[in-house]
């Protein structure tokens, strides 16, 4: 995997960058001035990133993802991640047929839902998994692989499936990892 070079990222024009960024020179990403990204955070090959996105510091976005921040936003707080394939999406077209859909189409005939999205501090999402507009996923939560997030999740918690549903809690230990590991860099 080949990252962009330092210059090559601050010549982008991003909003925000931090340090020891690494974005892989077969990612797209658009709208550089609405995106932010913190520290020792990386993007890797074929993903898209596009609209307003705020990263926070190391943060991993896994091969064949997409983030669509659109007009409402996503946020992936501090140590978040993404497995690969991973979709998630602020905009939704509304498909029961009553409204047209698609891009292409002016918005006076269409009935868009557009909403926010944040994604936790150490919250991990499994390969090829889907978050929808409007979702909150909180602290600590994991989501299984091949998942679809349609509704906000509490702290700490597996969940999985379609619609993904609560499993279990998960544990806290990783925090004192964190901890560790954020001492060991002063």
């Amino acid at each position: 995997m080949a990252f962009l070079t330092d210059t090559q990222l601050r010549e982008m024009g991003f909003k925000s960058i931090g340090n020891n960024v690494k974005i892989s020179d077969k990612a797209a990403i658009y709208n550089c001035d609405r995106i932010s990204i913190g520290d020792n955070t990386r993007i890797d090959d074929f993903c898209v990133i596009s609209g307003t996105v705020t990263l926070g510091r190391n943060v991993h976005i896994a091969v064949f993802s997409n983030v669509a921040g659109g007009e409402a936003g996503v946020t992936m707080e501090d140590f978040s991640g993404l497995a690969y394939g991973c979709q998630i999406f602020t905009q939704s077209d509304d498909y029961s047929g009553k409204t047209l859909t698609n891009p292409t189409v002016p918005a006076a005939y269409k009935n868009e839902k557009k909403a926010a999205i944040n994604i936790g501090r150490h919250v991990i999402i499994g390969t090829s998994s889907l978050v929808l507009p409007g979702v909150n996923l909180a602290e600590g939560c994991s989501v299984g692989a091949m998942s679809m997030v349609t509704k906000s999740t509490e702290p700490w918690g597996v969940y999985f499936g379609i619609p993904a549903k609560r499993l279990k809690n998960r544990s806290k230990k990783l925090l004192e990892l964190e901890a560790s590991y954020l001492a060991s860099e002063r």
